[in-house]
């Protein structure tokens, strides 16, 4: 079970790797560096991966399944921040699989898609923090205009810090990653 100062170091290291990353390719910001990293470290939770539901309770598992869940037009402040809540799961879902999870979305073929539908999402985002009187849209707003440069930065930094070893399952190799970052104290990287 993770810690909350094993969630912190966590955080801390994949906002080290992001920065550096980020920069070497001069994309992004520290305010977007921070959001990756947060990101990130949410996702490392296998739990995490897959953490919206239905209303009858069932996981909701895909990319497809959360938007049929989010055609409907919400009605009341309870749905559109449901409705805001569903699509922010996408477009951090779609950033964290296109980037770190690249080559196993791209034999899918469904890269184009997984971007599209993360700036999609971004934007949805942005209108609802709109519609909700909520700061922030503007961030969201970049990370849809800039989705592609973010996913690409991450594939980036994967390739160049995170490389599994040969015939290794890419998910499989990353959560011993963190889970050996997080036993070890993250010294080691």
């Amino acid at each position: 079970m993770e810690t909350r100062s094993g969630s912190t170091r966590l955080h801390e290291f994949f906002r080290t790797m992001a920065r550096k990353s980020f920069a070497e390719l001069g994309v992004g910001d520290e305010v977007v560096v921070g959001y990756v990293a947060a990101v990130m470290t949410e996702f490392a939770r296998a739990d995490r991966l897959y953490a919206l539901y239905t209303e009858s309770g069932r996981a909701v598992d895909s990319v497809v399944r959360i938007l049929l869940e989010t055609r409907a037009t919400p009605t009341d402040t309870r749905s559109l921040v449901r409705a805001r809540e569903m699509r922010k799961y996408v477009g951090d879902y779609t950033l964290f699989m296109s980037g770190l999870f690249r080559t196993h979305i791209e034999q899918r073929g469904a890269l184009d898609y997984y971007l599209e539908e993360g700036r999609r999402a971004y934007w949805a985002v942005s209108e609802f923090d709109l519609t909700l009187y909520r700061a922030g849209f503007l961030f969201f707003q970049q990370l849809s205009k800039n989705f592609e440069y973010y996913s690409g930065a991450l594939d980036y930094m994967r390739k160049a810090y995170f490389a599994p070893g040969s015939g290794a399952s890419p998910f499989t190799q990353f959560l011993k990653q963190v889970e050996g970052w997080i036993t070890s104290g993250l010294s080691d990287n």
